[in-house]
């Protein structure tokens, strides 16, 4: 397997610097955010390990990983709430440690828990948190007005926040986000607990906003959320990026297109499946509850099922996609917050 692991990485590292230096090659771009060797450091555990980004201006940029991966961790040195150890954080062409005031003002913070105050109601927070903006009060019941609409609060404007939904909260923070009229929009994990109609809602509501022409950095273990709308993300784990780019682009390079996932607990797989496999050209991976074998001929490989002794009823055969990729480079499974 190890040999099998190799000569993926083989195959793919030469695309993947192929794509670097066609980007290298053209001008010099400089992104509304970059990142170059971050280092965060507790004791002696490096939660974030010299990473390196650069986000353009108006595109959705999302950080895709597990449970510790350093995802929320990033977000914090970005909006301040944690120093940056080493390496540069600049943003909006400020290099930043500590985010200062006037940067803050085009920043808009989605945190991953709910920090509403409870007391006041809907249209309260908004209202309070303008004042911290320095926002006129006419201007500030403007937004606020404006916002309640846009994210379809204006019959819940007068309630409590503490009467409120899951999804209704996490409405009302990202409108508390925009008060300020951010540049950038910063949400960690931003659907988290939602049902999917509520998921579906606030993922309309993000791509308005990039429509808008605001920036979005997102953290997220939701494939299908990184899949809708990122135009590009890093795939980290331990602190470390292990890939850059679209999504699809991702799918395309790092993995054959199609797989047949077998559902079977690693220790009931027939004896020799990964040697059988790879002889019929298939890609194993191997995990603890199920196993990938990756291919560019899913119906031929499909044919051979019960040849490698597999049951065809506990298989599936579908395209390979976002989370595929994350298994075969870390050999884990997605998590949930950081």
């Amino acid at each position: 397997m190890f040999g099998l692991f190799v000569s993926i990485l083989e195959s793919v590292i030469p695309r993947v610097r192929s794509h670097r230096k066609k980007r290298e090659e053209g001008a010099p771009v400089k992104g509304i955010i970059e990142a170059k060797n971050l280092v965060k450091r507790y004791g002696d555990f490096t939660a974030v390990n010299g990473i390196s980004f650069c986000i353009q201006e108006g595109e959705c940029f999302g950080f895709l990983g597990p449970n510790g991966a350093g995802k929320s961790t990033t977000m914090r040195m970005l909006y301040g709430l944690s120093r940056v150890d080493a390496g540069e954080l600049i943003v909006m062409g400020q290099r930043v440690t500590l985010t200062p005031p006037a940067l803050k003002a085009h920043l808009g913070i989605v945190p991953q828990e709910d920090n509403l105050d409870p007391d006041l109601t809907v249209r309260e927070n908004l209202l309070v948190h303008a004042s911290f903006y320095g926002i006129s009060a006419s201007q500030a019941a403007e937004r606020t007005r404006d916002l309640l609409n846009f994210m379809a609060l204006d019959e819940k404007a007068d309630a409590p926040v503490e009467s409120l939904s899951g999804g209704l909260k996490r409405r009302l923070v990202i409108a508390r986000a925009l008060v300020n009229d951010p540049k950038i929009v910063v949400l960690d994990e931003p659907t988290t607990g939602l049902d999917p109609a509520a998921r579906h809602l606030v993922w309309q509501k993000l791509r308005q906003l990039k429509e808008r022409g605001i920036t979005l950095l997102l953290t997220t273990h939701y494939m299908e959320e990184a899949s809708q709308l990122c135009d590009r993300l890093v795939i980290i784990n331990q602190g470390r990026i292990l890939a850059e780019g679209a999504p699809a682009w991702l799918v395309q390079t790092y993995i054959p297109p199609e797989v047949i996932q077998v559902n079977i607990p690693a220790d009931a797989l027939p004896e020799g499946l990964a040697a059988a496999a790879e002889r019929l050209g298939a890609q194993p991976v191997i995990h603890s509850e199920m196993t990938f074998l990756f291919t560019a001929e899913g119906d031929r490989l499909w044919e051979q099922l019960p040849a490698l002794g597999l049951n065809p009823r506990r298989c599936i055969h579908r395209p390979s996609n976002l989370e595929d990729v994350y298994l075969t480079l870390t050999g884990g499974s997605l998590g949930h917050d950081d």
